[in-house]
C-alpha cells in the first residue's frame, strides 16, 4: 500500500512539473497521467479487498463525523487508529480529484483539466498541513505513519493489528493493474512512452517543411 501511495505522489508531482510545454520534463506529462490512471484502477479494487484501514468502508464513517468535528472545534482532539473521519473523506477527495484530472486530460477538456488539477494541488497542500497539525495536537506521529504505513500503539495499548487483505486481494489487484494498463494502451498506444509524441511532432513538422519547400520549387519552375 505504501508503494501505491508513493508511486501516486511521484506521478502527480511529475505531471505538475512537466505540465508546461517548454519544461525539460514535458515528454513525461502524459505518461505520468497514465501511470496515475493505472494506480487509481488498483486503488478502486484495493478499497474493496485490501487491508482494514485501506477499505472504503473504513474511510467513510458518517456516524463518527459529528463527534469528530465537534471535538475539533471544542479543542478536544484525540488520536485514532487508521484515518480519522475527516482524514478518510480527504483520501477519497484526493482520489476523486486525481481521477478527474486524468479523465479531463484524456478527453481534452483543457480548461476544466487545469481547474481540477490546481484544486488537487491545493487539496494535497491542505492534507499535508492537516497531517502536521493533527500530529502536533494529538502527539500521534501521523507524519511517520503516512510515510511508513505503520502507527505506534502508544495511544492504543490494547489495539490489535489491522485485518489483512482478503485472500484474493493481490491477484485481483494485479489483474486491475494489468487491465488498466492494457486499456490505457488501447486508448493511447504511446501512453507509457515519453518523448514519442515529441519525436512524431518533429517528424511531422520536418515533413511539412519539406513539402512546402518542394511546392515552392515547383512554383518557381
Amino acid at each position: 500500500m505504501r508503494l501505491f501511495h508513493w508511486l501516486l505522489v511521484t506521478s502527480i508531482a511529475l505531471a505538475f512539473l512537466s505540465s508546461e510545454e517548454d519544461s525539460v520534463l514535458s515528454a513525461w506529462h502524459e505518461p505520468a497521467g497514465w501511470v496515475a490512471a493505472v494506480l487509481i484502477g488498483f486503488r478502486l479494487i484495493w478499497g474493496v479487498v485490501g487491508g482494514e484501514h485501506a477499505r472504503f468502508a473504513n474511510l467513510i464513517r458518517p456516524s463518527r463525523m459529528k463527534t469528530h468535528v465537534t471535538g475539533l472545534f471544542a479543542g478536544r482532539v484525540h488520536a485514532s487508529l487508521g484515518h480519522n473521519p475527516l482524514g478518510g473523506i480527504a483520501v477519497l477527495g484526493l482520489l476523486a480529484l486525481t481521477a478527474g484530472t486524468v479523465f479531463t486530460g484524456i478527453t481534452g477538456g483543457e480548461d476544466v483539466h487545469e481547474v481540477i488539477a490546481w484544486t488537487l494541488l491545493a487539496m494535497i497542500a491542505l492534507h499535508v498541513v492537516a497531517v502536521v497539525a493533527m500530529t502536533l495536537l494529538t502527539r500521534d506521529n501521523l507524519i511517520g505513519a503516512m510515510i511508513t504505513g505503520r502507527k505506534k500503539t502508544t495511544h492504543f495499548p490494547h489495539a490489535q493489528d489491522a485485518a489483512p487483505p482478503a485472500r484474493l486481494a493481490v491477484p485481483l489487484a494485479m489483474l486491475a493493474v494489468a487491465g488498466s494498463g492494457f486499456a490505457a494502451t488501447r486508448i493511447d498506444p504511446n501512453a507509457f512512452a515519453p518523448g514519442t509524441r515529441a519525436e512524431a511532432g518533429e517528424s511531422s513538422e520536418s515533413g511539412d517543411a519539406e513539402a512546402r519547400e518542394k511546392e515552392h520549387e515547383e512554383d518557381e519552375d
